[in-house]
């Protein structure tokens, strides 16, 4: 069975249980993907699902991924890639996958890329606490010393110092499904997902990442 999808955020609203508590929850455009390869232990070294989401122009996709989407019977996609899948051979190309592998109330893994937020200071990129504001202080949001003067005269690497901060990868572990939307490809999912509105996501069943990890 394949391991995952992928798909859009399209934001966060609110919705109710059936004890009238309300619930946050994060809105998901889950599938539908269209399998374009299949890779086996034979060929490949691994098995694994090949699967195409979303549209894009024709004039922007190379011929060899035009070539490669063809075997599928997919013209155009607007992301490719691969999930782990136990028995590849219970699938074929062009196969359609969407939400209907997922039930309420699992729980998922959720991959996404934070949102951007340009070059940022220790205070913000790191949680640092800031200098005292009184007493003739001149280091309000500095990041302090860094290194030592003697031994070893330098800056160990790692170093929390201000930087590039966000558009990382990152994975929310364990999110509970509150509820789906079959004939919408949607996913209500409890709580809050990384990216931004129409950002890319991967929604992975648990026992995958245990097997990368």
């Amino acid at each position: 069975m394949c391991r995952g999808l992928i798909g859009k955020k399209l934001g966060m609203t609110v919705t109710f249980s059936s004890e009238g508590k309300c619930v946050p929850v994060t809105v998901l455009k889950v599938g539908p993907c269209v399998v374009t390869q299949i890779k086996t232990n034979e060929t490949d070294g691994y098995n694994a699902l090949q699967v195409a989401f979303g549209e894009k122009k024709q004039t922007r996709i190379n011929k060899p991924v035009k070539g490669q989407l063809k075997k599928g019977g997919v013209e155009s996609c607007e992301y490719i890639r691969e999930f782990s899948v136990e028995n590849p051979e219970e699938y074929k190309l062009g196969q359609v996958l969407n939400v209907e592998m997922f039930n309420v109330g699992d729980l998922v893994h959720v991959t996404g890329i934070i949102k951007g937020r340009g070059f940022a200071g220790v205070i913000k990129r790191h949680g640092f606490a800031g200098g005292r504001k009184t007493h003739g202080s001149h280091s309000h949001r500095i990041p302090g010393s860094i290194g030592a003067s003697a031994w070893p005269s330098r800056v160990f690497k790692g170093k929390k110092l201000p930087g590039h901060y966000g558009c990382t990868k990152q994975t929310m572990r364990n999110l509970e499904i509150i509820d789906i939307r079959e004939n919408d490809n949607l996913i209500l999912l409890k709580g809050a997902v990384p990216g931004p509105k129409s950002g890319l996501i991967s929604v992975l069943k648990p026992n995958i990442l245990n097997k990368l990890a």
